[in-house]
């Protein structure tokens, strides 16, 4: 063997180095263990792998393990079939359905590509990585999200991004020929907000209407407190009254007690009144002394004078 890479004379002793043939078999050592390895690939979990001969593309997708293919013939490319974000900076604007204008800016997409359409994808799509998702298609879905949604709704988070994800989803299904090569998993939009001349509407809005609140609030308060006082006056007004009702009608039973106690007395004197009492009272009452004056009718007789006419 070293005979083979040394020269020698004829006494047997080394002369130079073939250097040639060492080379030869250097580059075939290394041509072999290259061949061997390049006669695998390893696919990873979460990567579908997409196999090319002399660039063709086999349509057929190597799954996630150990692959075999022809050495310096055959390339395994892997597709990451994981969930992925593309981040999209700058604003995008467009309308709700009232017209109002609105913007969104810095979104980020959540998506995956199928494992079943990693051949497709890789074969139909230049610089399948950048351009899977174009940032024309993501505005064009969040524009159609926007013009969906009513003013009051169009910025909260809960309405706007499913929208924009189903939007997204429905068009980039058609720009892959109806077929689902990529799943939209979620929209998020980190800055949503209308134009600054809408905001500063909306501000003056709100400040005239706690303006009409406040106002509001400070007219019924003093509805309430005139009330207070006019329910005040009345109750102090229905005191009095009651009061004097009160006095008339302890007045009233006063005089009405007397009058009964005098027609008391009374009926119980004209039931003691008997024709003997009264006779005997006139005898008491008696001064001893004659009438001047007896007749009747039209005639009077004066017992010192005698008869006269009246």
């Amino acid at each position: 063997m070293k005979s083979f890479f040394v020269k020698r004379d004829e006494f047997g002793d080394a002369t130079d180095v073939r250097w040639g043939r060492l080379i030869l078999t250097a580059l075939a050592v290394v041509f072999g263990i290259s061949a061997i390895f390049g006669s695998f690939a390893i696919i990873p979990t979460g990567y579908t792998g997409v196999r090319t001969t002399f660039g063709q593309i086999d349509e057929t997708v190597v799954p996630k393990g150990l692959a075999h293919k022809i050495p310096f013939v055959q390339s395994i490319q892997k597709v990451n079939n994981k969930q992925q974000e593309a981040t999209y900076k700058g604003k995008i604007w467009g309308e709700s359905s009232e017209r109002t204008v609105v913007y969104a800016d810095d979104v980020v997409v959540t998506y995956q590509i199928n494992p079943e359409y990693s051949a497709w994808l890789y074969a139909n799509v230049t610089d399948y990585k950048q351009n899977a998702l174009p940032q024309t298609l993501v505005a064009s879905a969040l524009k159609a999200a926007m013009v969906s949604l009513e003013s009051s709704k169009v910025t909260n988070r809960s309405y706007v991004e499913p929208a924009a994800r189903e939007k997204l989803q429905k068009a980039i299904d058609t720009k892959y020929g109806g077929e689902h090569v990529i799943s939209i998993i979620n929209v998020n939009i980190n800055d949503m907000d209308f134009e600054q001349q809408y905001n500063e509407a909306i501000a003056a809005k709100s400040r005239a209407q706690m303006a009409y609140e406040t106002q509001k609030v400070q007219n019924e308060t003093a509805i309430a407190a005139a009330n207070a006082e006019a329910e005040k006056k009345r109750i102090s007004a229905k005191a009095d009254a009651d009061q004097r009702v009160i006095a008339a009608n302890a007045e009233a039973d006063a005089i009405l007690a007397v009058a009964d106690a005098q027609a008391e007395a009374n009926r119980k004197l004209a039931e003691s009144l008997t024709n003997p009492l009264i006779e005997y009272e006139k005898i008491n009452a008696w001064d001893g002394k004659l009438p001047t004056v007896t007749g009747s009718g039209a005639s009077l007789i004066d017992l010192n004078l005698g008869e006269t006419e009246k």
